[in-house]
């Protein structure tokens, strides 16, 4: 007779009480603090597809021409995602907002900044933009304009009965059949091949902490979690992750949405709009966000969230060790897209990583074992 398998949750380890093998994060000296991601940057071959998924995924578009969209969610910035007509589409880069006091002189001096028109920002302010390490561009703005916000329902959340804590009698639960309206942008995911670079240059640049760093059996770090530093007032749990993979690309954003019963009507809306589902509903494990991916027209990933977890500036941060079950607590089964396949294409690219000696065999060895570790006992 068979031993049943028995689901465990993985050990997380506060800094202070890591195990010794597990390499601490090395935090640079910060030369601004971001305070918020304001909006992510896409060039799009076909701009008026975009359009449709984006206002079926929740936000509401802003300007729409032959050579730009800019869309909106529900809070009081002007844009959060601004589109260019290009011959292809590709992710471009992120930008943030930083304090009124952030010295753009010193960042021109330092890591080779450029003034943006002021017109190239969505409602106006002032910024620079600068390219990550891997190619991407970074927005810094400060005196960014404010809108009227727009209105969403009242979550639902102080409605729901739950054992032991009756919310609601004599009413029912009726959430309206319509797209899941963002309320603001939460946080873009990258994957690079050089993570500690761009770690460093994300923190050092942007100020940002790790929240949860996840480790290989060697204890060196594989995926980390950062969040803004808002001294005193929580942040969410992450607001950008680096992870390191085998190409420079983005990963996915997720959006945040009032409730679960928007993720579910949502995901209707998206269903019935003919859209492509990716994987969900769920809760992760770190971040505890509940979830649902979608794929654009073009195979760009965006994920709808509620319920994440916020942390102050002072919150240590914890090592996990990584598994392809860490990355969520319930729901159906991760996708194989979340993990690299071994196609001809995939291992040319750890090849040329290879000749590189941008990684080596035993590295590459112990990422294998790892993700080919079964996430679940049934799978």
């Amino acid at each position: 007779m068979s031993t049943p398998s028995v689901l465990r949750t993985a050990p997380e380890y506060p800094e202070s009480q890591r195990p010794p093998h597990i390499h601490k994060i090395s935090r640079p000296d910060a030369w601004c603090k971001a305070t918020s991601l304001a909006f992510l940057i896409f060039e799009k071959k076909d701009l008026s597809r975009a359009a449709r998924f984006w206002s079926d995924f929740g936000l509401m578009p802003v300007t729409h021409t032959a050579e730009s969209l800019v869309m909106r969610a529900a809070g009081p910035t002007p844009a959060c995602l601004v589109a260019r007509k290009a011959r292809r589409s590709r992710y471009v880069g992120a930008a943030f907002e930083v304090p009124e006091s952030t010295d753009f002189a010193q960042l021109k001096r330092q890591s080779g900044a450029k003034d943006l028109n002021r017109a190239d920002i969505p409602g106006g302010g002032e910024g620079v933009r600068l390219i990550d390490p891997d190619g991407h561009e970074v927005w810094l703005l400060r005196r960014w304009a404010r809108v009227p916000e727009l209105a969403l329902r009242p979550a639902l959340i102080e409605q729901m009965n739950a054992l032991g804590h009756l919310n609601r009698v004599n009413r029912t639960v009726r959430p309206p059949i319509e797209p899941a309206r963002i309320g603001r942008l939460g946080h873009v995911v990258m994957q690079t091949t050089d993570f500690a670079r761009m770690a460093n240059w994300y923190m050092q640049h942007l100020g940002l902490l790790p929240t949860d760093v996840q480790y290989l059996p060697d204890g060196s770090p594989l995926l980390t979690f950062f969040r803004l530093d808002l001294g005193r007032t929580p942040a969410d749990h992450h607001t950008v992750v680096i992870a390191e993979g085998i190409e420079n690309r983005y990963e996915h954003s997720a959006w945040e949405v009032a409730d679960l019963d928007a993720l579910g009507q949502g995901q209707q809306v998206l269903r019935a709009n003919g859209h492509r589902h990716m994987w969900g509903i769920g809760r992760h494990v770190l971040g505890s966000q509940l979830f649902d991916y979608w794929l654009d027209d073009d195979g760009f990933e965006f994920e709808h969230y509620t319920d994440g977890d916020l942390f102050t500036a002072d919150h240590e941060p914890h090592y996990v060790p990584f598994t392809p079950g860490s990355i969520w607590a319930w729901g159906d089964d991760a996708p194989d897209t979340m993990f690299p396949k071994k196609t001809p294409v995939m291992l040319w690219k750890v090849l040329k990583l290879l000749i590189q000696k941008r990684m080596t065999v035993s590295r590459l060895r112990m990422l294998g074992s790892v993700l080919d570790t079964p996430a679940r006992p049934w799978s």
